[in-house]
């Protein structure tokens, strides 16, 4: 680990109003962030439950996306195996439901360190692909667009699906470009080699192998193909899941990923730190150096107690000269923000 120059937590679920009274929001994290034109613009998943508690019974929120509201499903406690607090699985089926539903909501700061703005513009779930949410936002600046990757939940699985936008007032919807189940999908900021790059995160049924970071290229944000394997856990720490953080930013030596890795622990969901991995410039699919450590572990209470315990999720960087701000999703619950700086953590790789 190295040095947290800066720490807070920027954001909390007390903080937001709900998007409907029948719910209550019980997170609020992994958020996207970029810098655009002196401020500092977060677009943060907003998970939420229903405040109704049924003896006996489990609720399962879900988009009503003809009707534009929420439908509430209720199960038997008896018809449903929980995997973890956010996942069950239906007994008779075997197919898995979330516990909660995910929007995501804008605001916004001016110097990335305080929240301006609580409550912003709204990203609802708008098709079929996203009936069960949307969640987790990267956002890539490439020319003068502002491309959001997201995850798109819906009974057909979790995929990526792509979002664009030049004001953060209006965006539009491009589809799923990387079908169930993927996620942790994040753009580079420019074309390389003709071509522009994503880091993606297959997540087959069947596990032949620990889980892995793949690359892909496309001409047209459409057609995705050249897919490669770029890296796979290689310590305790990230042998149980593995994805892409924060969009890649550009560094003397070649390109920074900031990364997430989880470690496995039998019957639960292990700890998630971030990792580092410095890539070639010109080849990014290659790897220079990585983090033989975590940079960051859970250390906060805010980091440790939550939703789901001892998460340290990054999704989202802003540059500020020597120094990198980090966000990241705490504990499932919370948004944080810690500053390192840039030459720390490339000697530590």
């Amino acid at each position: 680990m190295i040095q947290r120059l800066f720490e807070k937590c920027l954001l909390r679920p007390q903080d937001l109003f709900p998007s409907r009274e029948e719910l209550e929001v019980v997170g609020v994290f992994n958020p996207g962030v970029i810098d655009s034109g002196g401020e500092v613009v977060i677009m943060a998943r907003v998970s939420e439950q229903t405040r109704e508690r049924r003896s006996g019974q489990v609720a399962l929120p879900r988009w009503d996306i003809e009707g534009g509201g929420i439908v509430v499903d209720w199960v038997g406690e008896d018809e449903i195996r929980p995997i973890d607090p956010r996942v069950v699985e239906m007994r008779e089926t075997g197919q898995t439901r979330l516990t909660f539903t995910s929007h995501i909501r804008l605001l916004r700061s001016r110097d990335g360190r305080i929240l301006d703005s609580f409550e912003g513009l709204r990203f609802d779930p708008d098709n079929r692909y996203e009936e069960f949410g949307v969640e987790d936002p990267r956002i890539t600046r490439i020319g003068q667009t502002y491309y959001i990757t997201y995850v798109a939940v819906s009974r057909h699985g979790a995929a990526t699906a792509l979002a664009s936008t030049t004001d953060f007032e209006t965006f539009e919807r491009h589809g799923v470009i990387f079908p169930p189940e993927n996620k942790d999908v994040v753009l580079f900021p420019e074309k390389i080699g003709g071509e522009y790059v994503a880091l993606h995160r297959p997540n087959p049924r069947t596990h032949f192998s620990s889980p892995e970071i793949w690359l892909a290229r496309t001409p047209d944000f459409v057609h995705w193909g050249k897919h490669e394997v770029l890296h796979g856990g290689s310590s305790l720490w990230d042998s149980g899941r593995i994805g892409a953080g924060c969009p890649p930013i550009r560094v003397p030596e070649g390109w920074l990923e900031i990364y997430h890795g989880n470690r496995r622990v039998p019957g639960g969901v292990g700890p998630y730190a971030a990792g580092a991995l410095l890539l070639d410039p010109e080849n990014p699919g290659v790897i220079l150096r990585r983090s033989p450590e975590p940079l960051l572990v859970p250390e906060a209470d805010f980091e440790r107690e939550g939703f789901v315990r001892d998460v340290v999720f990054p999704t989202g960087i802003v540059e500020r000269g020597e120094t990198l701000l980090i966000y990241y999703g705490a504990a499932d619950t919370a948004v944080g923000v810690v500053e390192l700086a840039r030459d720390e953590i490339l000697g530590s790789l």
